[in-house]
C-alpha cells in the first residue's frame, strides 16, 4: 500500500513538472491609445527583447525593416527579421489600422526565467506623413510586479529615409492613397524628433495635408501592464 501511494505521488509529481505552468511565464498587456485628430496608425510592432536589441537608435540610419513602416505602414519585415533572434522573447502585431481616438490591447507571454533582460519596444506608423512613426523603448519588463501598470506619453519621431514633402502622391494614407515605400532614400539619413506636418494651412502651398492632420507631441499613449 506504502509503495502505491508512493508511486501515485512521484506520478503526479512527473506530471505537473512535464506540463509547468502559468508560473513559468510572465504575460504582458500593451494598450496603445491614438491622440491625434487626423492621423491613422499602421499596425503596431510589439517586441519584448534583450537590451542590445534595438528597433532604432536616435541619430543614425534607420533600417530597411524601419523604413517599411515608416514609409508604408509595413510591419511585416520588422518581424520576420526577428524570426531565429535569440536575443527577441516575444512579438506582437495589430490587426489593422488604428484610427485617431481609438485604443488596442497587445499580450505578449515570455518565460520569467528572460524578465531580467526583457524589455519592450513597441513602433507604429502615422499614415498621413511621409514618414513619421512613434514608438517606445526600452521599458523594463522586470521592473513591473504583477498588476502594476507602466504609462508613457509618445511623441513622433521622422524616420529620415523620406523627405517630407507632403506632396500629392507621396504619403500612403486616407489623406492622398499615394506611394509607401520607396527604396530610395531623399532626406537626412538618420532617425530625429519629428518637426511635425507643415499642411496647406501652414503654407506649404503644394501639401495635399489640412490643418487637422497636423500634430504636436505627444500623438500616442501606451500603457503596459503585467496581468500574470
Amino acid at each position: 500500500m506504502n509503495i502505491r501511494i508512493a508511486t501515485l505521488a512521484l506520478c503526479s509529481s512527473l506530471l505537473l513538472t512535464a506540463c509547468g505552468g502559468d508560473d513559468d511565464m510572465a504575460t504582458f498587456e500593451l494598450t496603445v491609445t491614438n491622440i491625434t485628430s487626423a492621423q491613422p496608425f499602421s499596425p503596431l510592432t510589439a517586441i519584448a527583447a534583450a537590451d542590445d536589441f534595438q528597433i532604432f537608435r536616435l541619430a543614425e540610419p534607420a533600417s530597411e525593416a524601419l523604413e517599411q513602416i515608416a514609409e508604408g505602414g509595413d510591419n511585416s519585415f520588422l518581424l520576420a527579421s526577428t524570426e531565429g533572434d535569440e536575443r527577441v522573447f516575444a512579438t506582437a502585431s495589430g490587426m489593422g489600422a488604428l484610427m485617431p481616438g481609438m485604443s488596442e490591447t497587445l499580450t505578449l507571454s515570455l518565460p520569467v526565467e528572460d524578465l531580467d533582460n526583457a524589455y519592450l519596444s513597441a513602433v507604429t506608423m502615422l499614415v498621413n506623413t511621409n514618414d513619421a512613426i512613434t514608438a517606445v523603448h526600452d521599458i523594463s519588463l522586470s521592473s513591473l510586479a504583477m498588476g502594476e501598470s507602466h504609462r508613457v506619453m509618445a511623441r513622433a519621431y521622422d524616420a529620415g529615409t523620406e523627405a517630407n514633402s507632403e506632396a500629392q502622391g507621396s504619403i500612403p494614407g486616407p489623406a492622398d492613397g499615394g506611394e509607401g515605400f520607396n527604396a530610395e532614400r531623399d532626406d537626412t539619413g538618420s532617425v530625429r524628433v519629428h518637426p511635425g506636418v507643415i499642411s496647406m494651412a501652414g503654407g506649404k502651398a503644394d501639401s495635399v495635408l489640412s490643418e487637422v492632420h497636423r500634430f504636436d507631441n505627444p500623438v500616442a499613449v501606451f500603457s503596459l501592464t503585467r496581468i500574470e
